[in-house]
């Protein structure tokens, strides 16, 4: 798919009268594998490329380039919508109509830019602060404005994060989200949600698309309960990542305990699971390269298989 049908192709999910599921982390091999399960669309979450590629914390230390360049990768190996997080928009209202053009030139279907003050805090953590409601506002026309210039299929999300911020309330982020709308963000992203109630309010207090991370106790609702409760994408930021590091723990303790012997029984239990161990070399589509060498490479020069 172009970049232009996976926009438009995330824009129809976000038209629909129906939650969809959107799982997040970081790498090509992780948005390749959410397309095969049958996952719509991805988010290359900052946190985890912060994390993954530079081993550092969500605190603001990861720059465009870093992101720009990795969402790129992430985008020319999936024929799935990918949504890229690009923090606060690395800077002012200025720095955010950069951010967006060179993101729509990356192949993403659209970024999320969050109103935390610089340099921002993990969107779950507590310290984080909010930018005043004005200048908010005016980075996201500045990310409209950049948008409709190249691309206007490129959807563009305005994330609260004023849920948990200090000084902050619920009432504060409602005001946040349709002051965000009528600056014309595609779609509104209300962080940490702590109850299903304020899901049902946010989303009928909005007047775009309500994307959902939910942060309160429990398991959280449904797929069925967020289209319930009128939320469009109940997103997962970080867990195919997350979930690999915790396998990658667990692994490598075993192995420093047991020696060889874990990495057998690791790989006989991921055998015997309901669906089986990942089969990287099709994700990646090793034949092509095969396919390649018989079509353009002179027989003597071809490797024996």
């Amino acid at each position: 798919m172009t970049p232009l049908a996976k926009r438009q192709a995330f824009r129809a999910i976000l038209n629909r009268s129906t939650a969809t599921l959107m799982p997040g982390g970081f790498s090509p091999i992780y948005a390749l594998m959410a397309e095969r399960i049958g996952f719509e669309c991805f988010f290359v979450a900052g946190s985890q490329v912060a994390t993954f590629l530079l081993g550092v914390p969500d605190a603001g230390i990861l720059g465009l380039r870093d992101m720009v360049d990795h969402v790129r990768h992430v985008a020319a190996r999936c024929s799935i919508p990918i949504l890229a997080d690009c923090d606060t928009g690395y800077g002012n209202a200025v720095n955010v109509a950069y951010t967006v053009e060179e993101v729509i030139r990356s192949g993403a279907a659209g970024l999320q830019i969050e109103d935390q003050e610089a340099p921002k805090k993990s969107g779950t953590l507590t310290g984080r602060r909010c930018i005043g409601l004005d200048e908010a506002a005016g980075k996201i026309r500045s990310a409209v404005a950049a948008r409709d210039a190249l691309d206007p299929a490129f959807v563009i999300c305005a994330r609260c994060d004023a849920i948990g911020a200090e000084g902050s309330s619920f009432e504060d982020a409602l005001e946040r989200c349709r002051a965000y709308a009528a600056s014309g963000a595609d779609l509104v992203w209300l962080n940490t949600v702590q109850s299903t109630d304020q899901v049902r309010r946010a989303a009928q207090a909005i007047a775009v698309p309500l994307l959902v991370a939910w942060g309160g106790p429990g398991m959280g609702p449904t797929i069925d309960e967020y289209t319930a409760y009128g939320a469009r994408i109940a997103l997962f930021p970080t867990i195919a990542s997350t979930a690999g590091l915790d396998a990658s723990w667990h692994v490598l303790n075993d192995l420093h305990a047991r020696g060889p012997v874990a990495i057998h029984d690791y790989q006989t239990d991921m055998r015997s699971r309901g669906w089986g161990a990942v089969n990287r070399r099709e994700l990646l589509q090793n034949e092509r390269v095969r396919d390649l060498e018989e079509r353009f490479i002179p027989s003597s020069q071809r490797r024996e298989y």
